[in-house]
């Protein structure tokens, strides 16, 4: 076999086995951001709508994660990629929401 295709198939292999530690990772951002939102209405850092805004968004997330694992509760690296962008962007919104300068 020719040094490129190992170098595929090692990737592959790779992959997959590490499809359970991206959904592990990404449930534990799940309730890292759960917390943060917590935080910020303790805090009133976040109004009640903010807060109703992030949690629809946060739900929503959790919801296309849950779909990716249907088929068997692993996630491909695709799926775990664009689950991660999403969390990623719902961080930032998070951020956003919680260092606005609006009067409470």
């Amino acid at each position: 076999m020719k040094r490129w295709q190992m170098n595929v198939v090692a990737a592959v292999m790779a992959l997959g086995m590490a499809s359970p530690a991206l959904a592990g990772e990404l449930q534990r951002r799940e309730v890292r951001q759960q917390e943060r939102i917590a935080q910020g209405v303790q805090s009133g850092q976040l109004t009640a709508r903010e807060t109703a805004r992030l949690e629809r968004r946060e739900a929503h997330v959790q919801n296309v994660i849950a779909r990716d694992r249907v088929d068997g509760g692993g996630l491909t690296a695709r799926e775990a990629a664009k689950d991660n962008r999403m969390l990623n962007r719902t961080s930032r919104a998070i951020y956003r929401q919680k260092h606005d300068a609006q009067r409470r």
